[in-house]
């Protein structure tokens, strides 16, 4: 693909960042890719593997003559980085995010921006339980979607635009509402994050079974369960305070069904069971059906 954006400013240099960093540099869709990250730290080591063509010690300088600011920080801060970059946004200009909560980021950060700047709010699903400059790698959007969330008024070239850089780094794209895209990732995301963080904590409080036993006799359910557990500790806190009401409504509906499904445990009701393990097989099915994982043995994991 040609070139789509002359400067973008990546705003926090974690895994998201670091990984749009290699993918538009390798597919040539910015001519200047420039950061800045809040910690003294993470800039060093970014200059140190060549994460950025310019470093900048702060946001506001980062930004500066950018024609694509990506705020790739944590939901909590978005409302501090928002005010300090907003004086210096060039005309034209516009603002995206990688947040996964929808709402609250545009409620933090579209009061601050000027009048002359677009803000085109998106969503990468893709990711790993790494963070950090060092954890980022080209291809982690690839086939992954990367939903798009305007806001009202949201200019439709600078929209198109946005959807031909995600498409260019190898993601499908999708439009959705922010009420909307919260819902669907409390679904998908939010919730499964937080019922994992809950069995690795009930793993740990159990004394009755050791801690060399729960490392060593780790089977694969309890293995993925502490993959995801591994996240970001300041993202995920994050999220659950912003997305507050989706997540909440969605866990009462877990609660529900756990109730259920112990009912039948305790009743010995193998026929509801059953019934229930064959339906949420065929959500497996779709999945990998859309391209979205691997039906290979071990979950495609090596055997290494």
């Amino acid at each position: 693909m040609s070139k789509i954006y002359d400067r973008v400013a990546l705003i926090g240099l974690g895994l998201i960042a670091s990984s749009l960093f290699w993918a538009i540099k390798r597919d040539g869709l910015a001519g200047e890719v420039v950061g800045y990250a809040r910690s003294s730290e993470t800039r060093d080591t970014a200059r140190e593997i060549g994460l950025c063509d310019t470093v900048y010690d702060s946001a506001a300088a980062a930004v500066e003559n950018a024609d694509l600011v990506i705020l790739c920080v944590p939901v909590g801060a978005m409302d501090s980085v928002a005010r300090e970059i907003a004086p210096v946004l060039k005309t034209g200009a516009t603002i995206t995010d990688v947040g996964s909560v929808k709402r609250a980021v545009i409620d933090a950060v579209a009061p601050h921006l000027p009048d002359h700047v677009h803000f085109v709010p998106s969503h990468p699903l893709a990711g790993t339980e790494h963070s950090g400059p060092r954890s980022g790698f080209a291809e982690l959007f690839e086939n992954r979607w990367f939903l798009v969330v305007p806001v009202e008024g949201s200019d439709e070239t600078a929209i198109k635009s946005i959807e031909a850089l995600w498409q260019g780094i190898g993601s499908n794209t999708a439009r959705m509402d922010p009420e909307h895209h919260d819902l669907v990732l409390a679904v998908t995301s939010h919730t499964p994050h937080l019922i994992a963080y809950t069995m690795v904590g009930v793993a740990d409080d159990l004394s009755r079974v050791t801690d060399s036993e729960v490392i060593n006799y780790s089977a694969a359910g309890f293995r993925d369960f502490t993959r995801i557990a591994a996240s970001d500790p300041t993202m995920w806190r994050d999220v659950f305070l912003n997305n507050k009401d989706a997540t909440l409504e969605i866990l009462g509906r877990f609660t529900e069904e756990l109730f259920a499904l112990q009912r039948a445990i305790r009743t010995g009701d193998g026929e509801m069971l059953h019934d229930y393990f064959t339906r949420t097989r065929a959500i497996r099915r779709g999945i990998i059906e859309a391209g979205q994982d691997t039906d290979a043995p071990n979950f495609g994991r090596s055997k290494t």
